[in-house]
């Protein structure tokens, strides 16, 4: 039976209670079942799914790599220790740069695939769902420039790498890699990638900006083609479309929320795209407003999530998922308590939404990784061995989530055992 889980259907005193006795409970949304939504909520095998989880793009190099393998089943346990369900990740690495996945269109490197199967496969052990991204708004590892140089190269006119959008050789490149990657039958599980569950959800786009287009148009018409062109493959899979949360034309009065510049989406507009499943934000005011001080920084942060959760509860009527957030070591000033204020002010706006119902449905730091990684440090990783301040912060956030999971399963249950028993045995 489909449970109606509206916020009505669970009152907030209720919720409440459940949480402020700290009931014992042993029924929960565990298993391999796919992530799906419904109003407001992720759901897990019929139960409001939340989930704290991380970013770590490298999994897919490492995985290819035999001397690095290991980093990959290791991050995992470490993630899983801490109560962490969720990751995000690569599944692109286009053209020039020196391990591509995609060498040219439509020519793939089996090595660095094989890589991201293992990936997907010690996911599935490790009880990790994923959220895996198509490519990249940046030239890092090929992205959209790389798309356009490809199109150039075979005589079409180029003006810009926003051409990615509009020129239809490039979107062709762009569609046939996300088939390839939809159809791919994991060499390790034997699963084709568009029918396992391991898998939450499908990116567009790491982080979408067409500048060259203000007013959004761009962007909305390709993000429509390209969710429609993902669900008409596969049906079983969520969709987003990897938006950082700015608001663009369509809601002029919220751009006052904005940081100082605009990249061309809409988080209004773009997020009601019927093939878009839900929304997703990235929180990065050290970068964004670098000229301020950390107090506006941290105030612009706790504005920035509390106005998306209410936007996605009311407006959207779409899960939220914060999908990047961090505070750079790198920064002037810095010191751990600053990172784990960041983290705070994320976590218990996420939690005061989940534990009343709401929109938020978890989120993931950027990034972590495990020791004897220093060359990828960018200033955002968290080596949970070296940072213990925040690793408890993320343990407790992963505790309270799976905690309201497990209550409204429990409350499912009894639902069901109460409407079982008004009917005669009947559901």
């Amino acid at each position: 039976m489909k449970m109606p889980w509206t916020h009505s259907v669970l009152p907030i005193l209720l919720i409440a209670f459940v949480l402020q006795k700290g009931a014992t409970l042993t029924e929960g949304a565990d298993g391999d079942g796919f992530v799906t939504t419904s109003g407001v909520h992720f759901m897990l095998n019929g139960s409001p799914f939340y989930a704290n989880g991380f970013n770590a793009y490298w999994l897919m190099l490492f995985g290819s790599d035999p001397s690095q393998r290991s980093k990959v089943p290791s991050a995992f346990q470490e993630a899983t220790s801490h109560g962490l369900t969720m990751a995000r990740t690569w599944a692109f690495s286009d053209g020039g740069n020196y391990s591509p996945l995609q060498y040219s269109p439509g020519s793939y490197n089996e090595k660095m695939f094989q890589g991201l199967d293992f990936v997907v496969s010690e996911a599935r052990k490790s009880g990790i769902k994923l959220v895996l991204s198509f490519v990249n708004n940046y030239e890092t590892l090929g992205g959209k420039k790389q798309y356009v140089e490809w199109a150039r190269s075979q005589g079409q006119s180029i003006s810009s790498e926003d051409d990615f959008f509009t020129n239809p050789l490039v979107k062709t490149f762009y569609k046939n890699h996300i088939k390839t990657v939809l159809t791919r039958r994991n060499t390790v599980t034997g699963i084709a990638y568009k029918d396992d569950p391991t898998i939450m959800a499908w990116e567009l786009m790491n982080e979408v900006r067409c500048p060259s287009d203000q007013s959004g148009k761009t962007v909305q018409a390709w993000i429509t083609e390209m969710a429609s062109y993902v669900k008409s493959i596969d049906g079983n899979h969520m969709l987003e479309a990897g938006l950082e949360g700015f608001y663009g034309q369509s809601s002029a009065q919220k751009q006052q929320n904005n940081p100082y510049f605009l990249v061309g989406t809409d988080f209004i507009q773009n997020n009601q795209i019927p093939g878009i499943d839900f929304a997703t934000v990235h929180s990065y005011p050290d970068q964004w407003l670098n000229a301020s001080d950390y107090e506006n920084q941290l105030s612009f942060l706790n504005n920035w999530v509390t106005t998306h959760i209410h936007d996605a509860q009311n407006i959207l009527r779409k899960p939220l998922l914060f999908a990047e957030f961090g505070k750079s070591s790198k920064e002037s000033g810095y010191s751990p308590s600053q990172r784990d204020q960041f983290f705070e002010t994320v976590y218990s706006a996420i939690y005061s939404s989940a534990s009343s119902g709401g929109a938020a449905a978890g989120s993931m730091f950027w990034q972590l990784l495990t020791e004897g990684m220093d060359s990828y440090r960018d200033g955002y990783e968290v080596v949970l061995s070296e940072s213990p301040s925040t690793a408890n912060l993320i343990m407790a956030q992963s505790k309270q989530l799976r905690r309201i999971t497990k209550m409204y399963a429990r409350l499912r249950n009894v639902e069901i055992w109460r409407r079982v028993n008004e009917n005669g045995g009947k559901i």
